[in-house]
């Protein structure tokens, strides 16, 4: 009774173990990249990034509302390991799903045929006695295959990672499994697709692809895959694209009802409002990620090194398990060829897709890729138990292996991915914010680090709403403007005539009309050194270390004549002349944890840094006790971090 109980709910029951993993490695705030920004969007109903994502911004906000003990951060967070769980429910049900229906993908869909040399009146007796190969499995077999290939998918490095904190992708792996799922169920349905049945596998396969593209476009990736099962089925003929007429009928409207979210949020101006989508112009410009396409199919040479970046992350990915996954292709290959060319279509696709978008945090366009791998790892599974049982060993033996293996690369991966003790961006974050005096100006494109969990801190938390974040990299976009004046009104007020010369000249260039770059850059120029001339007159000004160390030093960014900058804590402060000015005692507190990353590592040197060039200042105006301040700071703090050796030999003299 057991069995069969778990055998019904096997799929719940990998799903709730995964949400308990889970649970240990989410992030209790604000982590790299794109959460601070994603999270804002979703608590104050904004508009994110390229491409929008209303789905997701719209379930994220649906979900913030409910009364949960939590800060809204958490609270978001959570809803993301809520999503990876779901994904691993319906993936261990599409694995049920599958072997429940394992002959639909064998390698021919052939009909039973009487031998030739057969006479009338016995050739409906011949037809009946013949009968279709079958494959069938035992029931216990099945099962752990199942549960086995959900864990293997789950504790995937990258798949788990989505499961930590606010991000698209989350959501984006659910609405895939779901579109496998229907597009599967859809495939080998016996009822006839010829008129508008709602409730038809075909029908809702639609609805969940709609949905996968209002939250994601590289749910394009699966259309490969989706193409092949269809035209495999129905062949390529006039009454074949009819039927893909009418599932339009449902996927058009889902699309358009959702993504007119975009438009109609943005004539309300949002604090968030990213391309500020109001007209067609702007929104099919949004929409399409216009801003990113400029990386993606850039040159061969940048596919290539995403190429070999994929092939080095596999063994970090799936460890020992790419030994299951193998021996699944080869099992496939032999036994059941529509799954395999299916799967390996969809793995194939999204590779090449992948490897042309060449941008550093790439791991999560795999996805689809690692999706189809851990299926060929099931069966794998499959193929490994029922050649240990052929060699006469107990299944309790096999089993063990099986879980043995996935449990060791657990244990690998935990590390890798554990964000539960991360909160050294919410404190740089704050910290940082705290450093500069009311209604500061603070010019950075420190992004990953600090721009983007700003936003959350700054319009869900209130903290520090009085000073001014501009992101010097957008500030080349001209919906970034009508953003910033939103969020910090009277910001532009003294350079208008500034604004709208540079705003005229970038106009062609976002059109995709016939521009001048030299024109642009110049008025770019002149704007930024206006911008920080008019904000002196009644605020502090900071520029970031990365502003200071390269813009500045090339030109791009011309301080205001006689002003120069000074190394404070965390910032460069703008001051006039060159007068010795003070800086706060760093009494910052900023969490590191004890597994790190690449980002915690760059926010270490950022930190150390800075502290050194205050102690530099301080002894060329010979306070060598206020220099040791600083220096104390970086010993005590950030262990580890090489102070140069001019600080220590000015220190001794």
């Amino acid at each position: 009774m057991f069995l069969n109980l778990l055998k019904r709910h096997i799929h719940i029951a990998a799903g709730f173990l995964t949400f308990i993993i889970y649970l240990f490695t989410l992030a209790p705030s604000v982590i790299q990249i794109d959460p601070g920004e994603l999270a804002a969007v979703q608590a104050t109903l904004g508009i994110a990034h390229p491409t929008g994502y209303p789905l997701f911004t719209l379930a994220g906000y649906l979900f913030s509302q409910i009364p949960l003990p939590f800060t809204t951060i958490y609270h978001l967070n959570l809803l993301a390991a809520i999503w990876c769980s779901a994904g691993i429910v319906v993936f261990v049900y599409t694995i049920k799903f599958i072997f429940e229906n394992i002959n639909e993908f064998g390698a021919q869909s052939a009909k039973p045929k009487a031998p030739k040399k057969i006479k009338k009146k016995t050739k409906a007796i011949a037809t009946e006695t013949i009968q279709l190969p079958h494959k069938s499995f035992e029931p216990l077999h099945v099962l752990i295959a199942g549960f086995a290939g959900g864990l293997l998918i789950a504790l995937n490095k990258t798949y788990w990672f989505q499961s930590t904190s606010v991000e698209v992708y989350s959501l984006h792996i659910f609405l895939m499994t779901l579109i496998i799922l229907f597009l599967l169920k859809a495939y080998i349905s016996k009822d006839e697709f010829t008129g508008f049945n709602f409730k038809h596998p075909w029908m809702i396969f639609a609805l969940m692809l709609a949905l996968g593209f209002t939250n994601h476009m590289t749910t394009l990736l699966v259309l490969p895959g989706v193409a092949y099962l269809f035209f495999n089925k129905y062949g390529f003929k006039k009454e074949s694209f009819k039927k893909i007429l009418r599932m339009q009928v449902v996927f058009v409207p889902v699309l358009t009802v959702l993504y007119a979210y975009l438009p109609l949020r943005a004539a309300q101006s949002p604090l968030l409002n990213w391309g500020n989508p109001i007209d067609l112009e702007r929104f099919l410009r949004h929409v399409s990620g216009k801003q990113y396409q400029v990386w993606i199919f850039s040159s061969m040479d940048a596919a290539k090194k995403q190429f070999v970046y994929f092939i080095d992350s596999l063994t970090t990915e799936f460890s020992f398990i790419l030994i299951l996954c193998a021996i699944g292709v080869i099992y496939l290959l032999r036994e059941f060829k529509k799954l395999f060319v299916f799967l390996g279509i969809c793995f194939i696709a999204t590779v090449i897709y992948s490897i042309n978008y060449d941008i550093s945090d790439i791991d999560a366009y795999f996805l689809l890729a690692y999706l189809a791998m851990s299926f060929f790892a099931v069966f794998g599974v499959i193929a490994f138990v029922q050649y240990m049982k052929k060699q006469k060993i107990k299944e309790g033996i096999s089993f063990t292996i099986i879980f043995l293996l996935i449990i060791l690369h657990a244990s690998i991966t935990f590390k890798k991915v554990d964000q539960s003790s991360v909160y050294s961006f919410e404190d740089y974050t704050k910290e940082l914010m705290n450093s500069v005096p009311e209604n500061a100006v603070i010019f950075s494109y420190q992004w990953d680090y600090f721009l983007s969990a700003s936003y959350y801190f700054q319009f869900v938390e209130n903290f520090r709403r009085d000073v001014v974040v501009v992101d010097k990299e957008l500030l080349r976009r001209s919906w970034y403007f009508h953003q910033l004046e939103t969020c910090y009104p009277g910001i532009f007020d003294g350079i208008k005539a500034e604004t709208e010369i540079f705003l005229r000249a970038l106009e062609p260039f976002e059109r995709d009309e016939p521009y001048d770059g030299n024109v642009i850059e110049r008025h770019f120029r002149h704007l930024m050194t206006r911008f920080v001339e008019t904000s002196l007159e009644s605020r502090e000004f900071f520029i970031a270390p990365e502003v200071v160390e390269k813009e500045m030093q090339t030109g791009e960014l011309t301080l205001p004549q006689g002003y120069t900058v000074v190394p404070d804590i965390f910032m460069f402060r703008v001051v006039k002349g060159n007068e010795y000015v003070p800086a706060p005692d760093p009494v910052f507190n900023i969490r590191f944890p004890e597994s790190t990353n690449i980002y915690i590592e760059n926010l270490k040197r950022f930190v150390g840094a800075m502290l050194v060039r205050r102690a530099l200042y301080e002894l060329q105006h010979g306070k060598k006790e206020r220099s040791k301040v600083y220096i104390d700071k970086i010993m005590s703090d950030l262990p580890g971090f090489e102070i140069p050796l001019s600080v220590w030999e000015a220190l001794e003299r």
